[in-house]
């Protein structure tokens, strides 16, 4: 599967953690922190940011695609967004949660989130 990882750099350990959960394996990280300029519109923004990440028309609509979605949460929806155009569909997300009482901070991966279920269901609830 292809990872986009668009929050912090992963760990060797939390890139094991996401294969085992999902099953597959990562084939191609693309890696790209997302800064978003709060002075700047976050549509061009999101565009910009998913325009760099190189995929082709092909890759978006018939690759496995995971992603880590930006901190920031209008930057999270705005991507979001602009995935869900590109794919035809909301690709599933990580989270990341603290380890707790980890010195310095360290973060596991939580969950694969299934966006697209989850949004089947909430149709469901009409």
């Amino acid at each position: 599967m292809i990872f986009l990882n668009l929050s912090h750099p992963l760990t060797a350990e939390q890139q094991r953690a996401v294969e085992t959960l999902t099953g597959q394996v990562i084939t191609r990280l693309i890696e790209r922190m997302a800064q978003f300029d709060l002075a700047r519109p976050f549509a061009e923004q999101a565009v910009e940011l998913v325009d760099s990440l190189g995929l082709t028309p092909v890759e978006w609509q018939q690759s496995p695609l995971l992603v880590a979605l930006p901190s920031l949460n209008y930057g999270a929806a705005a991507v979001l967004a602009e995935l869900h155009g590109r794919c035809g569909y909301f690709p599933p997300m990580i989270r990341l949660s603290p380890v707790e009482g980890s010195l310095p901070p360290r973060f596991e991966v939580a969950e694969i989130v299934n966006l697209q279920a989850m949004r089947e269901a909430a149709r469901l609830r009409r």
